[in-house]
């Protein structure tokens, strides 16, 4: 499958990193750096080039910018029209310490506003990406943590479900993308676990239903 990865921080640079390890196309794009770009793609071995580029005969692309820079990267990246693009962005003001977005909307329904043609799928954004490794290091163990994947295209969702058991994942379906409104602030507890509790920021979870 070719990937287009539209922002390549820690979460497109790892991500994009492993699906090119579990024999992806990955092509790199929308950094201010372009030798940051080029060296993400010698050390994966994959693809760098332009937002034009990565999304030309994509099958998939990762949207994974700051919510202050997707309206850079959409407007490079055209209408997008019919392509399968996998969100992992949380609507969050420059600081990263709120949600600009929520409740009554959410980052997800808005990014679909903005290219209502496109096949939006979210997840990967309940996730530290500090937790990637060491998932895709034991992805042949069971049981596999869970990740929470939603949307309205249930073949986009089965696409991007797809790609999050590359990495190591058992996707967890959410529900439709206005779920989203409650999903993204719950991206945000999982920051707080991560990232200001004690042991390390390599968190996952796995939701199970009790029974008897």
């Amino acid at each position: 499958m070719r990937i287009g990865i539209l922002g390549s921080g820690l979460m497109g640079g790892k991500l994009g990193h492993f699906w090119a390890a579990s024999g992806h196309d990955v092509c790199f794009a929308y950094s201010r750096s372009r030798s940051k770009l080029d060296r993400l793609a010698r050390e994966s071995g994959a693809s760098s080039g332009t937002v034009a580029e990565a999304v030309q005969g994509a099958d998939a692309l990762l949207l994974s910018v700051h919510w202050s820079r997707v309206g850079d990267v959409l407007e490079q990246a055209g209408d997008l029209a019919g392509q399968v693009v996998l969100n992992c962005c949380v609507p969050l003001n420059e600081s990263d310490t709120e949600l600009v977005v929520g409740t009554t909307s959410s980052g997800a329904e808005e990014l679909a506003r903005m290219r209502p043609d496109a096949r939006w799928v979210a997840c990967f954004n309940t996730s530290p990406s500090e937790s990637f490794a060491p998932v895709f290091a034991r992805k042949d163990q069971e049981p596999r943590p869970q990740l929470m994947v939603y949307g309205d295209d249930e073949e986009a969702k089965a696409v991007a479900g797809g790609l999050i058991r590359d990495i190591g994942f058992e996707p967890l379906d959410t529900g439709r993308l206005r779920n989203a409104r409650f999903v993204e602030p719950f991206a945000m507890v999982t920051a707080e676990l991560a990232y200001g509790q004690p042991g390390g920021p390599a968190l996952t979870y796995r939701f199970e239903k009790l029974r008897g």
